[in-house]
């Protein structure tokens, strides 16, 4: 089966104040590591986002087809332009993801009889910035946002969708102010 990789990098970063996929993580941004292991479990990544933004990272990127539609409009994005039966597709904040935790939930997936594959987090609530989406799913995807319903729970309500335990709670974590930011920081 194929697979494919993307990490949603649109996003405003509002309450971080900067954008979030350039902080500085791991002697380089945080996006390139997130970048870094999608790839290894994928076999390859693209960034959806603004392309001039992320050049600099020399990794592939795609522009929002409906800038400002969050992250289900990069979710559309991303089954749009994919090839793959099988994509990951990760939140850039998310700074515990590891290569082997995506692989796990791949290989899960192309198992499933599902749509869509969604880790549970620590809290035992689904995780939709980390899930592993059938490239059939777009038309689900597609019809949540003609209908003005941007929440990714949405599309969801539509697809078969599989839920699993996955690893231990820090996988799970993502960074969304400052504080958050700090504190990650000082526990590496």
């Amino acid at each position: 089966m194929s697979r494919a990789g993307f990490v949603l990098a649109g996003g405003q970063s509002s309450r971080m104040g900067r954008d979030k996929a350039l902080l500085p993580y791991r002697d380089s941004v945080l996006v390139s590591w997130i970048a870094r292991q999608v790839e290894l479990a994928a076999g390859g990544v693209t960034l959806v986002g603004a392309p001039e933004r992320y050049a600099c990272l020399a990794l592939p990127a795609l522009a929002d087809l409906r800038p400002g539609c969050g992250p289900l409009g990069g979710i559309e994005t991303a089954l749009t332009h994919t090839r793959a039966d099988w994509n990951v597709v990760v939140a850039c904040d998310m700074p515990g993801l590891t290569a082997p935790l995506l692989e796990d939930l791949l290989a899960r997936a192309e198992r499933a009889d599902c749509d869509c594959l969604l880790p549970l987090g620590p809290d035992g609530r689904d995780e939709p910035l980390c899930a592993v989406w059938h490239r059939r799913s777009l038309a689900a995807v597609r019809a949540a946002l003609d209908a003005n319903r941007r929440k990714v729970t949405e599309a969801l309500r539509s697809l078969c969708v599989a839920r699993v335990p996955a690893g231990d709670a820090g996988w799970a974590a993502n960074m969304n102010t400052p504080a958050e930011w700090e504190s990650h920081a000082a526990d590496q």
